[in-house]
């Protein structure tokens, strides 16, 4: 048995995976800890959900991308705790000691109180979530095309997004496109371009993460593809029939949550308070308070840098954290002075609202229309892990563009995925999400 210091990472998305890279060269022995056996690129699973995309371009498997790395292992396992006086964590697999700790569990959806929806709207994390919208969406046409009941039909193509972040803009979006422009020839007795696309936001305005007149771009470029935007819209109730915001009823077949998230329990876990969206407030240096050796990342940290920004839930924003907490684990390890406290730098934020649509700021720039699609594509196809993948991703996307077709609209005979207990690693967006 090795008798070197032994780092553990629970979380194989971007944070997590980064802080191992970081420490390849260090004296250590790392394991790896994630209860599914790849890393998902989420930012582009809502184009799995609408069949742009199949799952395996947007993910891919933890132990290929660190079979190079020969300190790294991986184990396939669920975090259920930590026990910091022992200094183990425990896993549904048994406890696993540790010297150092870092915890890149990431988020999971929020209901804001009411659970129960779940069932009837679900949300897009993980792949089965994405595969199982997706099986929602087309079955949804596919009944419609079978049924006379002209009341059911315009039910079951009623589409509802709940939230008018990036999430539930580029859902929107991608599912009038479906509506109006793939599937407007496949059918016989409906006309898909009679779907009804209604995106509900609880506050004023579309993207709040973005500058107000990028919002009003967004709001402007949905309506122009017959997307009922409705703000300040507050769901109050949702059933198997559809949804009630701001005291109208919507019947609808499919309804798909993108309005919060909530961290996954490390302060739980570590026995610390959490801010309301359950996120642990960090030092400098990412540790915990009280606890040096353990290192909270991505969205299950509150961050405020060292310039007082607090640091936002994207991709490149856990990533740097990532590998700014595996060389501080590093360094420590070797004996050397600790890194400057953490600063983020700030790549932009983008949200894709159709063909040749998107809005972004990318530094400082306020990009829209076809330029900001083609910022967002180069942005996001750069941020996929592997050759392949960026190959297949842009391939597909070309030939979406020329055809209007999507090849990836299968329906799978899979029964719904459970509410997850435990969030998934980081919220993996190149967007705000």
């Amino acid at each position: 048995m090795s008798q070197r210091p032994i780092v553990v990472i629970a979380g194989g998305g971007f944070g997590g995976l980064e802080a191992a890279k970081a420490l390849r060269r260090a004296d250590v022995d790392v394991v790896v800890l994630d209860r599914e056996n790849h890393h998902c690129f989420q930012p582009l699973l809502y184009q799995v959900a609408t069949a742009a995309l199949s799952p395996a371009d947007v993910a891919w498997p933890i132990r290929s991308i660190l079979r190079h790395q020969a300190n790294a292992t991986v184990l396939m396992a669920e975090v259920t705790g930590v026990d910091t006086r022992a200094k183990r964590v425990l896993t549904d697999k048994g406890p696993i000691a540790y010297d150092h700790l870092v915890l890149a569990t990431g988020s999971t959806h929020s209901y804001f109180g009411h659970d129960e929806w779940a069932e009837n709207a679900p949300g897009l994390k993980r792949i089965e979530d994405a595969t199982h919208i997706r099986r929602r969406i087309l079955l949804a046409f596919e009944q419609a095309e079978a049924t006379s009941d002209e009341a059911e039909r315009r039910r079951l193509l009623n589409f509802v997004i709940v939230g008018g972040g990036p999430t539930g803009v580029e859902m929107a979006g991608a599912i009038a496109e479906i509506a109006r422009l793939t599937l407007v020839r496949d059918f016989r007795n409906i006309d898909p371009r009679k779907a009804r696309v209604v995106l509900l936001e609880a506050g004023p305005r579309l993207l709040p993460a973005l500058p107000e007149d990028l919002s009003d771009y967004a709001a402007r470029a949905l309506c122009r593809m017959d997307v009922d935007v409705l703000t300040g819209q507050a769901v109050t109730a949702c059933d198997p029939g559809g949804v009630t915001a701001g005291g109208r009823r919507i019947e609808a077949a499919t309804v798909i949550w993108a309005a919060g998230v909530v961290a996954s329990p490390v302060a739980r876990w570590l026995d610390v308070a959490a801010d309301r969206a359950g996120r642990v407030e960090v030092l400098g240096d990412l540790s915990v308070p009280g606890c040096a050796d353990v290192y909270v990342i991505g969205d299950a940290a509150r961050v405020v840098d060292a310039r007082g920004t607090l640091v936002p839930g994207l991709a490149p924003a856990a990533k740097q954290m990532g590998t700014y907490v595996g060389r501080a684990i590093a360094a420590r390890v070797a004996g050397e002075a600790p890194p400057e406290p953490f600063r983020y730098r700030d790549y932009g934020m983008f949200a894709t609202i159709g063909r040749r649509s998107a809005a972004a700021v990318f530094g400082g720039v306020h990009l829209k229309g076809l330029v900001g699609w083609l910022t967002w594509c180069v942005a996001h196809v750069y941020f996929l892990i592997g050759m392949r993948n960026r190959f297949v991703v842009a391939f597909n996307w070309l030939w979406d563009y020329v055809t209007l077709q999507r090849g990836a609209r299968l329906i799978t005979d899979v029964p719904a995925p459970a509410a997850p207990a435990v969030a998934e690693p980081e919220r993996k967006s190149v967007a705000a999400r």
